[in-house]
């Protein structure tokens, strides 16, 4: 049977055809040889040299960062590029970081007449929301402007089990989820029920009111409660599994 083959001299894509695209920036798109398809399959290299960059490019005569209003700069943790026993990971395995060190933070903001300046402090490492921020390349590194609102906690070791949560937020260690259904069969990992209860670890110093008091949250260390099923974000500790998550979505304490 004869085989069909694609490669690049078969396929032209001019420039133009990119233009409604100028707007992204400074993303970068990079498609190499296509390499060969036959009926076999798609040859191993076929796209590997596609390359997509979101993070937007600082030009290197800009020496300096300076966030406005309640807004943080945080150069990102770089990512493990390495398991805990010397095995390398591919760059998809690799875990998004979700911290780093803060480097430079705005003048605060205001709350009806109170004006607040921004609780964490340059040098501080912290912990951030998964999706938060913009990222930014900026003298060779990586960095993440967010909302101050965004910083989940400060972390001063390397372990998750420390984090000091800001704000309105809760620091849960999670239950163990149950191995056993009621009637004593095994549960697999991927049957076994996501748990939503756990035990409060730490809890912030509660939000700000417009005459600039913090109002205590309603949990208190030490607390088991249950917590929104999707909510939050999930960290994995050398002890257990965590989860940080706004005290809005703890819906009761158990007892």
């Amino acid at each position: 049977m004869a085989a069909a083959q694609l490669t690049a001299s078969s396929v032209s894509v001019s420039a133009r055809n990119f233009s409604a695209f100028e707007g992204l920036r400074p993303s970068s798109v990079k498609f190499p040889s296509i390499g060969t398809m036959n009926a076999a399959g798609v040859s191993h290299r076929s796209f590997r040299g596609l390359v997509v960059k979101a993070a937007t490019l600082v030009a290197p005569k800009y020496t300096s960062i300076k966030p406005l209003g309640d807004r943080v700069l945080v150069k990102i943790k770089v990512a493990e590029e390495k398991t805990g026993g010397g095995i390398l990971l591919p760059t998809s395995a690799q875990s998004k970081p979700q911290g780093g060190e803060v480097v430079a933070v705005g003048e605060g903001k205001t709350v009806g007449k109170t004006k607040l300046e921004i609780s964490v402090k340059t040098g501080a490492q912290v912990v951030y929301s998964k999706y938060a921020g913009t990222e930014v390349e900026f003298n060779g590194s990586s960095h993440l402007i967010l909302k101050e609102d965004d910083i989940v906690g400060i972390l001063e070791t390397d372990d998750i089990k420390d984090l000091k949560p800001l704000n309105d937020r809760v620091f849960i260690k999670i239950a163990e989820a149950e191995e056993k259904t009621a009637g004593g069969l095994l549960l697999t990992e991927a049957t076994k029920e996501k748990p939503s209860i756990g035990s409060v670890i730490a809890v912030g110093p509660g939000l700000v009111d417009e005459e600039g008091n913090r109002k205590p949250l309603s949990v208190s260390p030490g607390n088991t409660v249950l917590y929104s099923k999707y909510a939050g974000n999930d960290f994995k500790g050398s002890d257990g599994n965590y989860i940080a998550l706004r005290v809005s979505d703890v819906m009761a304490v158990l007892s």
